[in-house]
């Protein structure tokens, strides 16, 4: 008699398991050339960084002596705010009876340091939004550094390349190299780039200039360059959770408001530490510890990191707000 399907089902297992496992997809981060690294900073709470101002000439006459005036000074501080991690472990029971435990966890460890990553791209995104004053323009020597896209006159909350004209000569009056700036825009932003039909004319330069490329692995997703912003994307930009006023128009540009769940687009210089607009401290880059717990009979695995991101000057900073769902 042969044996069949009907008659050798102890031998039909219907339901099999893969030896691939898979994974979560993930974009690219940001390199760590994007702020100053205060490498001065290894104990203590907080740091004070002393700044002075410019100095202004006075006229002159013979025969009569000069005034003497001060120079401005102050301090600008940057503290360690962020103390995160993650914690797991794997029992004996799951090691004897489970199948791929270790690669289970191996993937489990990676996505752990993966997390711990955007974490730390918010925070730098988030500090450099919240170095601006909210529903205000932030003037740097009389032009603009926040607005709401879209140009004179709009209330789309679309980016356009007059905001790209408007964010360059704010910086050129703000005295910022020419090289190193960056703009780090949401992809919603990059979608309404690709649909402008003459942007081929402003986009002519497809590397970052050696500022930073050793920094960035091959992957990370550049998109053009506009008016000498190196555009590049994330994820991770700030979000609107309470609406904005700004009005520009005085500018050329909207009279607007940003709404729940817009995005804050940031521009900055990365030219040199002097003018990055924010600068970071390790007091502790991510660790990872294991050990054994004879009382749980499990493997304990942890990884720890702390540090700090405080901004050094704003003048080197812009910030453009955007639709987070129109392009």
């Amino acid at each position: 008699m042969s044996q069949l399907t009907s008659n050798t089902t102890a031998f039909i297992e219907a339901q099999q398991y893969s030896q691939f496992i898979l994974d979560n997809l993930h974009d690219f981060l940001l390199p760590e050339g994007m702020w100053r690294d205060v490498s001065d900073f290894g104990s203590g709470t907080t740091l004070n960084i002393k700044t002075v101002g410019t100095v202004s000439i006075q006229d002159a006459a013979e025969d009569t002596p000069l005034n003497f005036n001060p120079i401005d000074t102050g301090t600008i501080t940057l503290a360690i705010t962020d103390y995160v991690g993650d914690a797991w472990k794997v029992s004996d029971d799951l090691r004897e009876d489970g199948a791929q435990v270790d690669s289970l966890m191996s993937m489990r460890a990676m996505e752990s340091t993966r997390a711990l990553g955007e974490n730390h791209e918010s925070r730098f995104l988030a500090v450099a939004n919240a170095a601006q004053t909210n529903a205000n323009v932030n003037l740097v020597n009389g032009r603009p550094h926040r607005w709401v896209a879209g140009g004179s006159g709009a209330s789309t909350r679309v980016m356009t390349l007059s905001d790209f004209i408007a964010m360059k000569l704010a910086f050129d009056k703000a005295n910022v190299p020419t090289a190193g700036r960056i703009a780090i825009v949401d992809p919603i932003v990059e979608a309404t780039l690709n649909s402008i039909s003459n942007l081929v004319s402003v986009s002519n330069n497809p590397m970052f200039e050696g500022i930073v490329t050793e920094g960035f692995a091959k992957d990370h997703k550049f998109v053009k360059n506009i008016f000498g912003f190196d555009i590049w994307t994330s994820n991770r930009l700030p979000v609107k959770t309470a609406t904005e006023a700004l009005n520009a128009s005085s500018y050329g540009l909207a009279n607007d408001t940003a709404e729940i769940g817009d995005v804050a687009n940031v521009f900055m210089s990365v030219a040199d530490d002097s003018t990055k607009p924010i600068m970071h401290a390790w007091r502790r880059a991510p660790k990872t510890e294991g050990w054994r717990d004879e009382e749980t009979r499990s493997d304990k695995y942890q990884v720890t990191s702390r540090f700090g991101f405080g901004a050094q000057r704003v003048d080197t900073l812009g910030v453009i707000l955007t639709s987070g769902s129109t392009y």
